[in-house]
């Protein structure tokens, strides 16, 4: 009885609050003379902040066309902008930079739903070792990673040197199909310097070497750095950690964590190379926090990985952050 008198009231406040932000939101229309959108798009600069704040409000709409404007194909964008002035009685002569702010609004929330489809549709392609496509990208992974070393057949032990588990690497792409192939080649080819740094640091670390490529850890001097003994490894496989952080820039993106990002990097439609770029920043941010978190092991790997995903989370909450990229493959975000 009591379950279901908490459940009623529950029921009757949801239903109070909810004709009384209606209500709220009549009131002030009627005292601005703007809808909900206009006063959005005039009062929250653009980005993250303005779009998330739209997106919430045609979500939030009693209107179905409204509702279902946040899902349109992308050609279909501009006559959506045309129905929403037109449902809010908004003369778009008189505010024409209305229909510019809600299209590039529309534009990126569209494109997010559009991308986890993209990614999605990589992570369920499993990895071919009959598709020409699929073994020529695996190929260019090693060539990027190790150029002065052939690789002497196509099954062989040489893989264990990039990080893969076993002789031949298509059995570790199971979890995320394509996407981790994509993830670790674009990471190779686009930011070449700093992944094959990582990569020799996993196997063979110079840890005084580290700075040259990351900053130092807050706690270290350089000479603090240079003076330690490190006798053991960083102690990860390259690439089955880049696969794992292809796992968790997957988690953050379908999660809507990304959208903050997202929404301040990319002025339209986030793409898949955003979403790649993305993953390089997360792959160098992860190797300088395992050498923060100094672990005594791989065995402590799921501890700093939650670790640093609740770092990422937590940032991204901030409608203002943009994961800062520090490599090549992202120098082009900057000036977005």
């Amino acid at each position: 009885a009591s379950s279901f008198a908490r459940m009623f009231v529950q029921v009757c406040l949801y239903f109070y609050c909810k004709c009384l932000w209606r209500c709220l939101k009549f009131v002030v229309r009627k005292l601005t003379g703007r809808c909900e959108l206009q006063r959005i798009c005039y009062n929250t600069k653009p980005g993250a902040a303005r779009t998330m704040k739209i997106e919430a409000s045609l979500k939030g709409s009693k209107s179905k066309r409204l509702q279902t404007s946040v899902s349109v194909h992308p050609d279909a964008i501009e006559k959506t902008i045309d129905d929403i002035m037109e449902l809010k009685r908004i003369n778009p002569d008189i505010n024409p930079q209305l229909g510019v702010s809600l299209q590039a609004c529309l534009l990126q929330i569209v494109g997010y739903r559009n991308l986890i489809a993209e990614v999605e549709k990589l992570r369920r392609e499993p990895y071919d070792s009959e598709n020409p496509q699929h073994e020529e990208m695996l190929l260019k992974l090693w060539k990027c990673l190790k150029p002065n070393s052939p690789l002497k057949g196509r099954i062989s032990k040489q893989w264990c040197e990039i990080g893969f588990q076993g002789d031949d690497p298509k059995t570790d792409f199971r979890g995320m199909g394509l996407l981790g192939l994509y993830n670790l080649v674009y990471f190779a080819e686009w930011d070449t310097e700093v992944a094959q740094q990582v990569l020799c640091d996993s196997l063979q670390p110079k840890y005084s070497n580290v700075w040259i490529f990351f900053p130092l850890p807050s706690q270290f001097s350089k000479a603090e750095w240079e003076k330690k003994k490190f006798d053991k490894a960083i102690g990860y496989s390259f690439a089955i950690v880049g696969i794992n952080i292809t796992d968790l820039a997957y988690n953050l993106l379908v999660s809507g964590a990304l959208k903050t990002h997202f929404y301040n990097v990319a002025p339209e439609a986030p793409t898949i190379t955003h979403f790649q770029q993305t993953f390089c920043y997360l792959m160098h941010e992860f190797h300088k926090f395992w050498i923060e978190e100094d672990p005594l092991d791989i065995m402590e790997f799921n501890r700093v990985r939650e670790k640093f995903h609740k770092r990422i989370l937590k940032q991204l909450q901030n409608p203002e952050m943009a994961l800062c990229p520090h490599f090549a493959a992202s120098e082009s975000l900057i000036n977005m």
